[in-house]
Formats: structure tokens, C-alpha cells, sequence
């Protein structure tokens, strides 16, 4: 079973004295059983986030010795950044990665939270998933004031810190600890330095949007004038012209016509219901989305700072493409965009996807094509590098010894006098080529005008087919191993008769393993050829070759499968597994040559043969 794997994301309030960041990377390191995956640090916002990951346990301990020496090494009276900030750790979250649930990492964030009020005299609020109450799930509520205001607000009764005390303490500030989804901190590059036009797209975009504003509002959204709460009873709806006479009045308005919780909505503003003051908000167009502009001299730009605290329901590319069509109204420029620390897998995959149907171009291409395709799209390396093995978490696992090698090597090492890599690599391989060959027809269909109407079906094939390449690669290392339970039960002792009956069940259960891995071989080459038979219908004459030639290569792949089945069932035995497989085995030949002989025969006539 997989390790359970915990994310921590502490931002320290420090990006410019590099001998600082250095201690604390150096402290999180000497923990021991984490691996620090990005560091990120920035001169203009003085602040550094940090990702690492391990255990639960080592991450719990390499989280709370960071927070200790940062205690000691970063004064917060000396503090200057453009970052919102509370203290010397600002933000310590514990992100869910492998084989651990969110509550597991909300049990983390109390404890650590705990030891840090206690040990270090820290006050510490709990935010998001850990938060104490519904009040401070939102950090830019808990964290509102910052360091400048903390002092007062730890004088409130209503921000008593939920561990550490209450005393204002000048040199650390507070920290907020919490639990959440994997947060995607994403920067949008514009093509000027004024903050002003940063700012107001960020408001635009983000969820606790922006100041309702009426009058000279276009485009130039910040030179409106602001609408206010009034005392006459009258409360302005933020989104529309609607006013209500009570709040009652204004929710239910709200709830029909914007599907939102006022209620909700008015907590994470801050705003009274009861007796609201202040300016009214107008919607921002995207949830889970923080966002706020600033100016980076490094680059001499202006940056509208994203956090996207659930990339599945408000993707980097929906908010990328919302900021251009903003910026487009006020006459500027998105030159690109910014990653700071990882991007999940699927994030990235989705926008590659997301940018070929823009542009009606096949989506069944290979994965590192589909990123490549969203790296460019985004502009990921207008103003940094993007490295996929660095900025990636979660990537796809491929290669291995025998993958790695070129063609040339491959062969002479089956060539060689060893009995690894033998005819199940070769037919994984065969089979591997077989997908290859069905989505590259496919994907050469897409385009051409007399297939668009199949667009989506020709894309749908070509993914499948990529899935099943990718698959039977990983199979052409995968079988080689596959013997390797057999050979380990064989060296098991066998001096007692207790001694060989675990001998005899440790071998009998590495042929069963030997035997499901080119079974498993056999099963994909026959989903290759479904997919060949099913590109024969549509190929143009001038492709059907390459059609013909996959679904021979996945013949080949599923028959050579077959044999290794073969020769491992008589080394079995369990009659009722061997009947079983037996008779898989049988309906995979069966399939076989009717999807051979289809193919074959749809080949031929085009042909004329």
C-alpha cells in the first residue's frame, strides 16, 4: 500500500534577506522524512512560500520547527512587503496529497496550532477546513487588519485566538493554521505598470468581487463613484439595480435572482445585516477565487496575484481568459501568466485540453503534447521558466529501464542471451504500437473539412487509444517483472513441512501474477482493435494503411499474450482460476479474429485487392 503523503504550504514573511530563507529551508530539512518540492520567494512582496511533503508525523514536526525558526529570525516591526500578512509565519495550511483524508489534516492543523500557542507564545487562528467556526473559514476575513491591526483586534473578545495568547506579541505577529484543498497560487502578467488596472480586473474576477460602483464605470471601472449602505432603510442589491426595503427582502432577491446565500456572502464581507455600512459589493465572477494586483519592479509589470483555492470549481484557464477579455475593455495587455510553487496534473491537462478544442485541433495527443500545448497557451513562461518535472505535482507515471532505451538498445536487449525482456514486452510493445498508429489516423482526420462534423468522436477514439498506448507501454517493463514473485517464492526456505507449504502457496500465487499481467496485455490489444476496426469505417484511402498496419500490430500483441498466458497455467494449481482464464482466453481469440478479419477485409477493398 502507498505511503500517506501530507502538503505543507507555510508562507514566512521574508522574500529578500536570502540568509533567513535559507535557515528555515535548512530547519525544515534536518526534520527529517520531507522533501522540499518549491521555493518561492519575492523581493517586492518580502515573502516566501515554501512547499514540501512527507508522512503525516514528519510533516506535522518539519512544520512546527519551521515556524520556530522563523519566531526567531524575522521581526515583524521591521517588516515591509506589499503582501497581506499577520506574522512572522503568515499562513501555515496542511493539504490532503496520498492515502490521507481532509479531517486527518484538520487533526494536524489543531495540533500543531496548539503547540505553537503554547510553545512558541504564538497567537494562532485556525482558517478554512480547521477553522473553529463558520465566522473564520476565510482567511482574508481572519487575516483582515493584518500585522498593522493586530494589536486591536486581539483586544476583541470576538478574534480571541483559538490557541496561544491573547498579549500582542510585536516581533511574531500571529500565524494562521489550517486545512484545505490544494491551492494554486497563479500570477496574470499585464503589459504596463500601473497597479490601477491590476487591482480593478482583480476585483473583477475574484469572489468577494468589488465596491458597486455607478457613473463613469467604463472602462476604467475604479473612476466610478462608490454606492454606500444608507440609513434610510433602502439596501442596495451589489450585482443589480435592485434595492430592498429590509434584509429579508434583499436575501430573498438575491437567492432567486443570483443564486447566492446573502447571509453567507455578508459574513465573509464582514458586513452587518442587521445594520449594514459601509460601501456595497458587487459579485466577483469567479468562486474560490482570491485575487488582488500589484507592480513587480523585477519585471517592471503589473501582476494580478490569483490564489485558486479549489482549481476544480475555478480552473487557471477560465480566469486567464476572463482577465484578457477584461483587460481588452481597458485597452491593455495579458502578456502571459505566472505559476508560483506546483500546479496539479489535471489542472494543467485540463487547460491543454481545453486550448486544442479552442482551436478544433485533436485532444488525443500525448499527455506531454497536452501540457506543452497549455504551457504556451498560458503563457507560463513569459516572465520565469517552467520546468514540467518541477512544477507538476502528480504526473503520470512512465518509463522505466526498458522504456528508456532507444529502439536500437531495446532490441539488441531482447536479442540478448537473457530471458528478460522477452515475448511479453515484445507483445506490449506490438500492442503499444497498434494504439499509436489508431490515434495518429485519427488525429490526422481531425481538421480536414470532411470529418468535422466527427470532431468529437474522432478526438474521443484518439484519447482512448492514447490511454491504451500509454498502458501497454508501461506494460512492455511491467512483464518483466512480472516473474519476480515467482522467483521470490522459490528462494523462500522450504526445511519444515510448514516451510513448503508457504513455499508451494508463495509460487502458486506468483504464477497467478504472472499469468494477469499479459492476460491484462491481451485485454488492451483487444480494445485497440475495436478502436481499428472503428477507424476503418471513417479513414480516408489514403490512411488505410496505417489503420490495416495497427490492427495487425495489436494481433500480434494480443496472440504473443496469449502464449505467456499459456505457459504459466499449467505451474497453477487452482482449477477453478485456470477454467476462468481459460475462458478468457478463449473469448479474447474469438474477438480477435472476427475484429481481424473485419479490419482486414475494410483494408482490402480499398484496395481493390
Amino acid at each position: 500500500m502507498s505511503k500517506s503523503i501530507v502538503e505543507c504550504v507555510p508562507n514566512f514573511s521574508e522574500g529578500r534577506d536570502s540568509g533567513v530563507v535559507t535557515e528555515i529551508l535548512n530547519t525544515i530539512e534536518a526534520s527529517g522524512g520531507v522533501k522540499i518540492l518549491d521555493v518561492d520567494s519575492g523581493h517586492n512582496t518580502n515573502r516566501t512560500v515554501v512547499t514540501f511533503i512527507g508522512t503525516p508525523e514528519a510533516v506535522e514536526e518539519a512544520a512546527f520547527q519551521a515556524v520556530s525558526t522563523a519566531r526567531k529570525l524575522i521581526d515583524m516591526r521591521k517588516h515591509r512587503g506589499e503582501h497581506p500578512r499577520i506574522g512572522a509565519t503568515d499562513v501555515l495550511p496542511f493539504v490532503p496529497v496520498a492515502n490521507v483524508s481532509m479531517a486527518d489534516c484538520v487533526d494536524i492543523a489543531r495540533r500543531v496550532g496548539a503547540r505553537i500557542g503554547k510553545n512558541l507564545e504564538i497567537p494562532v487562528y485556525l482558517y478554512d477546513q480547521a477553522a473553529s467556526s463558520p465566522e473564520r473559514s476565510n482567511l482574508a476575513v481572519v487575516r483582515s487588519g493584518e500585522y498593522e491591526g493586530l494589536e486591536d483586534k486581539l483586544e476583541d473578545p470576538l478574534w480571541k485566538p483559538d490557541f496561544g495568547p491573547t498579549l500582542h506579541n510585536p516581533s511574531a505577529g500571529a500565524t494562521c493554521v489550517g486545512a484545505r484543498e490544494f491551492l494554486i497560487a497563479y500570477n496574470i502578467n499585464l503589459n504596463n505598470a500601473d497597479r490601477r488596472y491590476a487591482n480593478d480586473i482583480a476585483y473583477a474576477l475574484r469572489e468577494r468581487g468589488r465596491w458597486k460602483r455607478t457613473g463613469n464605470t467604463d472602462p476604467f471601472y475604479y473612476k466610478g463613484d462608490v454606492v454606500y449602505f444608507t440609513q434610510n432603510g433602502e439596501l442596495p442589491c451589489g450585482p443589480c439595480d435592485f434595492v430592498g426595503g429590509s434584509f429579508d427582502e434583499l436575501e430573498q432577491h438575491y437567492s432567486e435572482e443570483h443564486q447566492g446565500n446573502l447571509s453567507t456572502r455578508f459574513r465573509n464581507l464582514s458586513i452587518d445585516p442587521v445594520n449594514p455600512m459601509g460601501p456595497v459589493f458587487d459579485d466577483g465572477q469567479f468562486k474560490e477565487v482570491k485575487a488582488i494586483g500589484w507592480v513587480i519592479d523585477e519585471y517592471n509589470r503589473a501582476q494580478i496575484s490569483i490564489n485558486l483555492t479549489n482549481y476544480k470549481i475555478s480552473s487557471a484557464h477560465e480566469v486567464l481568459e476572463a482577465a484578457r477579455v477584461e483587460a481588452k475593455k481597458r485597452g491593455i495587455i495579458v502578456t502571459g501568466s505566472e505559476l508560483v510553487g506546483l500546479i496539479p496534473f489535471e489542472a494543467l491537462k485540463e487547460a491543454g485540453l481545453y486550448y486544442r478544442r479552442q482551436a478544433m485541433k485533436s485532444t488525443g495527443i500525448p499527455v506531454s503534447d497536452l501540457l506543452e500545448t497549455a504551457i504556451q497557451s498560458m503563457g507560463l513562461r513569459d516572465v520565469s521558466s517552467f520546468d514540467v518535472m518541477e512544477k507538476v505535482i502528480g504526473l503520470p507515471t512512465t518509463g522505466g529501464p526498458l522504456v528508456d532505451l532507444s529502439v536500437l538498445d531495446f532490441v539488441d536487449e531482447v536479442s540478448r542471451e537473457t530471458p528478460a525482456p522477452g515475448g511479453g514486452s515484445v507483445a506490449a510493445l506490438a500492442g503499444a504500437l497498434g494504439g499509436a498508429l489508431t490515434s495518429m489516423v485519427a488525429n490526422l482526420s481531425v481538421g480536414k473539412g470532411e470529418f468535422d462534423s466527427h470532431y468529437d468522436r474522432l478526438c474521443g477514439m484518439a484519447c482512448q487509444a492514447q490511454e491504451i498506448k500509454d498502458s501497454l507501454v508501461n506494460g512492455v517493463d511491467d512483464d518483466t517483472k512480472a516473474f519476480d514473485s515467482v522467483l521470490a517464492g522459490m528462494r523462500m526456505p522450504q526445511d519444515s513441512e510448514e516451510e513448503k507449504k508457504a513455499r508451494e502457496a508463495a509460487i502458486e500465487d506468483g504464477y497467478k501474477n504472472a499469468t494477469a499481467v499479459p492476460l491484462e496485455t491481451a485485454e488492451l490489444c483487444l480494445k485497440a482493435m475495436v478502436l481499428a476496426d472503428q477507424m476503418a469505417d471513417m479513414a480516408s484511402e489514403g490512411m488505410m494503411s496505417d489503420v490495416g498496419t495497427g490492427c495487425l500490430m495489436a494481433e500480434a500483441g494480443l496472440r504473443s499474450a496469449v502464449y505467456n498466458v499459456r505457459i504459466n497455467l499449467p505451474n497453477i494449481s487452482d482449477q477453478e482460476f485456470k477454467r476462468e482464464i481459460e475462458g478468457r482466453v478463449k473469448d479474447l481469440l474469438d474477438d480477435c479474429q472476427r475484429l481481424g478479419d473485419s479490419v482486414s477485409g475494410k483494408v482490402e477493398i480499398t484496395f481493390d485487392l
